[in-house]
């Protein structure tokens, strides 16, 4: 059973070991639950995932998910906020609560195109000023995201 109180960070099929070590740091520094969506493009036991996670593995919830489509369908989609550079709707207007789940592609390709088209009142993106920068890094995007996030839900929580 999951956390309603916690956020949730999930990996769809993440490629780089830092990237995930980083994020993986980053879930256990703020009680976040980490989701990774397989197949990894690397081994839990990699020395670069494990150097970039430190000795804070221990305090990191992770749960593993065969696929993305098992994940999806153990969720209330209304939880499910998609991150993406093909929207144009920024990460600061999305209405985040508790337990809410923050979902990230894998750094090459993203997100699946069809999840997208279907989710795509629930897709938002982290806004470039930039034009000739596509994105940021993974695991930096995930940390703007999720303290956006985690002041949102704190702020709603001090109004009730």
């Amino acid at each position: 059973m999951l956390d309603k109180e916690a956020f949730n960070i999930v990996l769809v099929e993440p490629e780089i070991p830092p990237n995930t070590g980083s994020i993986a740091r980053l879930c256990g520094a703020t009680n976040t639950i980490l989701h990774l969506v397989r197949p990894l493009g690397f081994s839990t036991d990699d020395k670069h995932l494990k150097r970039a996670g430190l000795d804070y593995w221990k305090f990191v919830d992770i749960r593993y998910w065969d696929s993305f489509d098992v994940f999806l369908e153990a969720q209330n989609e209304n939880k499910l906020f998609f991150l993406t550079t093909k929207t144009s709707k920024s990460y600061t207007d999305a209405k985040f609560k508790k337990g809410d789940f923050l979902i990230f592609g894998k750094e090459t390709k993203g997100l699946p195109e069809d999840i997208l088209d279907l989710y795509a009142d629930r897709c938002f993106t982290l806004p470039m000023e930039n034009p000739n920068i596509r994105s940021l890094n993974l695991a930096m995007t995930a940390g703007i995201v999720l303290y956006e996030a985690l002041r949102k839900a704190q702020k709603i929580g001090s109004q009730e």
